[in-house]
């Protein structure tokens, strides 16, 4: 490569997320439990392993009801479990109704099912991208108003919780919480960047029912009169808890590393410029290996409910269980975990880098290759076999 071409490389923007935050970025160190805290975590946990059954309330998704898959149980992390019960300060009872609740939600709501082809008409413009991370290495959600190019209607926040399920995907070890950064400036064809206040509120509803502790902060810049009035209306059906993290027109770059804070708007020295056809497959993609490489660690451990949500993203290679990952469990992990993915693919028939979608019979699918890779009449540490 030429000098000039080097150059030239190295002045383009970047069309593509960042895999991880700073060197420099440390995540919150998580409390210690006390007794007592441990006692009803222990409490919560063998409440949820006794789950085999999904029910779905409402009467329209009533179809939807069913067992619990591996996925849901893969779901109920250790890590999940514990910010229920911060979320109830501490309650058992209201945890295990509260975790019902999402598993019930994320049926009918078909947040598992959303494929980037779905999505994709509502992403074309760059409204929404997640690149970079804030100083405690978790991910940074762009929300950018004054690009919306749909009629509203429900795909814009399938869209919205789409792109927060990518944000999980893309959280390092030790972090449990993402960044939403809001750019409320009006464009030349878009002067009215506030959201309908029953849209906001449904928004409000659904992460603070269903995505308890998952916002860091809410950073928030060129905020007009109009989108302050907004807040004014809508922060009274705001957790206080939740309107504490709301920051605006602030110095960013004290949240944000500079090298990885947008330049546009933001201040940030990073030059990132949306290109759809780069950034979506590149996103897709990274997050489906992803989440292919925490089934597989998963599954590999015994497929606990209560797992580890550090081990599942490569952060320790020792279960809760006290198994240790290793290259060995890699490879019969992935024999197991590779059908999986076929299986759905022959179901929803995504383009690469798709979502992944639940097959009907993935469960007999995993139990055969589980038993073909441990031997026939071991068991598979650890596995609740009656619960999600």
């Amino acid at each position: 490569m030429s000098g000039t071409q080097e150059a030239t490389k190295a002045s383009a923007p970047r069309k593509t997320p960042l895999e991880q935050p700073t060197p420099s970025s440390i995540p919150e160190p998580r409390a210690e439990l006390t007794a007592d805290q441990q006692t009803k975590y222990a409490a919560l946990l063998e409440k949820v392993q006794s789950v085999t059954q999904i029910t779905c309330p409402s009467k329209d998704k009533k179809a939807k009801s069913g067992p619990i898959t591996d996925r849901e149980r893969a779901w109920l992390t250790r890590e999940c479990l514990l910010r229920y019960l911060r979320a109830t300060n501490w309650t058992v009872k209201e945890s295990e109704q509260r975790l019902h609740d999402t598993l019930a939600w994320r049926r009918e709501y078909g947040i598992d099912e959303f494929t980037p082809e779905y999505v994709s008409p509502e992403q074309e413009t760059g409204k929404q991208f997640i690149v970079g991370f804030d100083k405690q290495g978790r991910p940074c959600q762009y929300l950018n108003p004054a690009q919306q190019n749909t009629d509203t209607g429900p795909r814009q926040l399938h869209h919205l919780f789409y792109m927060m399920e990518r944000s999980l995907n893309m959280m390092p070890p030790g972090v449990e919480k993402l960044v939403l950064m809001v750019n409320f400036k009006p464009s030349k064809d878009r002067q009215n960047t506030s959201v309908p206040v029953g849209t906001a509120r449904e928004v409000l509803h659904i992460l603070q029912s269903h995505y308890p502790e998952r916002l860091g902060k809410a950073l928030i810049i060129n905020v007009p009169w109009l989108v302050w009035g907004f807040f004014k209306i809508i922060k009274p059906f705001m957790h206080p808890v939740t309107s504490e993290k709301l920051k605006f027109n602030d110095d960013m770059t004290q949240f944000v590393p500079t090298e990885q804070l947008w330049s546009t708007d933001w201040n940030g020295s990073m030059d990132f410029e949306y290109d759809h056809s780069v950034y979506w497959p590149a996103l897709n993609e990274m997050c489906r290996q992803r989440r292919e490489q925490s089934m597989a660690r998963w599954t590999a451990a015994g497929s606990l409910i209560g797992e580890s949500e550090d081990y599942l993203a490569g952060g320790t290679d020792v279960s809760v269980s006290g198994f240790t990952f290793s290259a060995s469990s890699d490879a019969a992990a992935t024999a197991v975990a590779t059908p999986i993915v076929a299986a759905e693919d022959a179901n929803t028939a995504p383009a690469a880098g798709a979502n992944g979608n639940d097959a009907g019979d993935v469960d007999v699918v995993q139990e055969k290759l589980a038993a073909a890779t441990l031997g026939d009449g071991q068991d598979k540490a650890g596995q609740v076999t009656t619960t999600y």
